[in-house]
Order: C-alpha cells, then sequence, then structure tokens
C-alpha cells in the first residue's frame, strides 16, 4: 500500500497536484465566466444563491487550493495535494457506503477518455467484483454536441460511459447525455454515479447521489458540492498522462476496501 507521503509526493511530481498545468488565466476566465452566469461553466447544474467572480474565486481556494489572491493574475496555478488525498478518502467512504447496500447500482462517466478514463475503468471493475451492478443506459443514444455540432453517441468501455465521435472517444463537458441516461432509468435511478464534468452535474442536478473529479479549471463543481447537490468532488488535474493516476487510483480502492 502507498503511504500517504508517497501518494502526496507522486501527485506533486506528475503535477496531478501542486504547480499543475492549468494556468491561472485560464482558471480565472473560467471562474468569471461561470460568474456572469455562462451554463457552459455550470456543466448541467443551476445554484440557488449568486456567486460572484470573488466568491467563485475564494471558495476554489478553500475546496481545490488554488491561489487566493485575486491580484494573481497570471502564471502558475496551484491545487493542494492534501485536499486532493481528503477528498479522496470522503470519496471513497460514499462509495463504500453505496457497495455495502443490497446489490447497489452503480452509474460510471467520464468526459476524459485520454485521462480519467484510467481511474474510472479500474475502480469500476472493483465496484464489480464486490456486488455491484453496472449501469449502461441509453447506449446509442446521439445528439448534436457543442463544439462542431457533430452528431456524438453515448458507448461504454468496461461499463463506464463516454462520448463517441466518428469512431472515437471524445472530451466532453455536456450534461446532456447523463441527463438522457437518467430520464430512460426513469423511477430507478444509480444507488451512486461516479463521474465528472457534465456527467456528474447533470447527476448531482437530478438529485442522484454523485461523487466528482474535477480540475481546478472547473469551478461548477465545487459549486455544487458547495450547495449540497454533489457529494464528493476531488480536485486534480484531470488530464495528465493516465499512467500517472494509477497510485492515486490504488489509494482510493484501497481505502474503499478498508472501508467496507
Amino acid at each position: 500500500m502507498l503511504s500517504r507521503d508517497a501518494l502526496h509526493e507522486h501527485l506533486i511530481r506528475t503535477r496531478i497536484a501542486g504547480d499543475v498545468a492549468t494556468s491561472r488565466e485560464n482558471n480565472l476566465d473560467h471562474y468569471s465566466s461561470l460568474a456572469n452566469g455562462d451554463p457552459y461553466y455550470a456543466l448541467g447544474l443551476t445554484f440557488e444563491q449568486p456567486w460572484s467572480f470573488r466568491d467563485v474565486l475564494e471558495l476554489m481556494a478553500k475546496s481545490a487550493g488554488v491561489v487566493a489572491d485575486p491580484r494573481h493574475r497570471s502564471g502558475q496555478d496551484t491545487i493542494d495535494p492534501e485536499r486532493t488525498i481528503a477528498a479522496l478518502d470522503a470519496m471513497a467512504g460514499r462509495i463504500a457506503a453505496a457497495l455495502s447496500r443490497e446489490r447497489p447500482r452503480l452509474l460510471f462517466a467520464t468526459g476524459h477518455p485520454t485521462g480519467l478514463l484510467a481511474v474510472h475503468l479500474p475502480l469500476a471493475r472493483f465496484a464489480a467484483e464486490h456486488g455491484a451492478t453496472l449501469l449502461t443506459p441509453a447506449e446509442g443514444w446521439s445528439y448534436a454536441g457543442s463544439g462542431f455540432g457533430r452528431l456524438r453517441r453515448i458507448r461504454y468501455l468496461g461499463e463506464v460511459a463516454m462520448l463517441d465521435d466518428r469512431g472515437g472517444f471524445v472530451h466532453t463537458h455536456d450534461a446532456a447525455p447523463m441527463e438522457q441516461m437518467l430520464d430512460e432509468l426513469g423511477e430507478e435511478p444509480p444507488d451512486l454515479v461516479i463521474a465528472d464534468h457534465g456527467w456528474a452535474g447533470a447527476a448531482g442536478e437530478a438529485g442522484v447521489p454523485t461523487v466528482a473529479f474535477a480540475d481546478s479549471n472547473d469551478p461548477g463543481l465545487f459549486l455544487g458540492e458547495a450547495e449540497g447537490k454533489i457529494d464528493v468532488v476531488v480536485p486534480l488535474d484531470d488530464n495528465v498522462l493516465p499512467r500517472y493516476y494509477a497510485p492515486l487510483t490504488e489509494w482510493l480502492v484501497t481505502a474503499v476496501s478498508r472501508a467496507l
């Protein structure tokens, strides 16, 4: 088992946390866009309270560990690795609680097929091995996605939902696919959704228990957590080399095992 200190060092070395690749300019642009009501950055969520730019920055400093000083406008930004590890432990508790139910029904989805899929696949496999039914609703459902507006379809790999565009899995912030999946499930929603981006936001907005991964430039999910719509959000760089996530995934799976 990886020690906490070793995981902390790994997160910094691989820039999953610490001095991350996501720039300060990009973070602040997204915080401002969300505060100004751009639905793209809400990731399928609506919010009960008004969130000003300063409010969003303060929350992101508290929840993810970005630089709190609003005068820091450009260059390097950060994610606190201790916040990442603490959120992983909290996520493990929620997953263990779901797996402790009789015949639990879980739903996995990612908008990061070149990054976070490396976390979702082994976690989904672990859940199935511990008695979970992994749901695959709306497979093949298509819509004109954001970006170029080409037709995109829900497709599963290892029971993890992603979007397919002309034969390739694609990055997405869209909430529509998860909204369709939950609509198909109807009155039998999942016991827990493990997701990111709009997949997580739409599930939380629908009142489904949800845990999520989010980068420092995805403030919508952290606002959802603050307002109680998402149970746990793990702050991390969501698109480093897939193999870099292996120690983090090992930590999460081991923590779930210990909690069962």
